[in-house]
């Protein structure tokens, strides 16, 4: 490999380095966020909302703690910046892009959609990464999808859950107590049903 082909290489390495933490990140909890909070009955106004909340507030937050362990770990000034603004703007742009389709679709249309969408983005991520890497993009991408998978899977329960719990405690303690544990709880006094 001559030593302009092994510059190129490492130049757009480190350019999906930049955005490699903030775009699955985005990816993976634009979809567990829109999944889980169709499952909870919530509106396509409170989704889109939440989706710009995260966009704005979690993203600055990850991009200053990036920063910050860029800083720890004695990255140039320069380096640590634009990895920081990289992050942002990728993460921002993947969240619009969920945005769009919370606002531009009706559920069940919505989920899989975004389901879609985010393992078409995760997929080309993962597969330039594993290329670059020189390890098996399939392997890769299966891993990540599986992760992926284990987050829409858990926001779905939890969106399901979450509006049952809630219901069942303004019901009072006993229906609390019968919604966590069966419909028949043992007491010291007794069966309470």
């Amino acid at each position: 490999m001559s030593v302009r082909a092994s510059h190129s290489a490492r130049a757009a390495l480190s350019g999906l380095r930049r955005v490699s933490f903030g775009g699955p990140a985005a990816i993976v909890t634009s979809i567990g966020l829109i999944l889980g909070l169709n499952a909870a009955t919530t509106s396509r106004v409170a989704i889109a909302s939440s989706l710009l909340i995260l966009a704005l507030g979690d993203n600055l937050t990850d991009a200053l703690s990036v920063h910050i362990y860029q800083e720890a770990e004695r990255l140039p000034e320069r380096d640590a910046f634009q990895t920081t603004v990289s992050n942002f703007l990728a993460r921002l742009l993947v969240s619009l892009s969920f945005v769009a389709l919370v606002v531009t679709t009706s559920p069940p249309w919505t989920n899989w959609l975004s389901i879609l969408w985010g393992f078409v983005l995760l997929s080309a991520l993962t597969y330039r990464l594993a290329k670059m890497r020189g390890v098996k993009p399939a392997a890769e991408i299966g891993k990540h999808c599986v992760v992926a998978l284990i987050v829409v899977l858990l926001s779905v329960a939890v969106g399901t859950w979450v509006p049952a719990w809630i219901h069942r405690a303004e019901g009072g303690p006993i229906a609390v107590v019968t919604f966590l544990f069966g419909s028949r709880t043992e007491t010291l006094g007794g069966t309470v049903q």
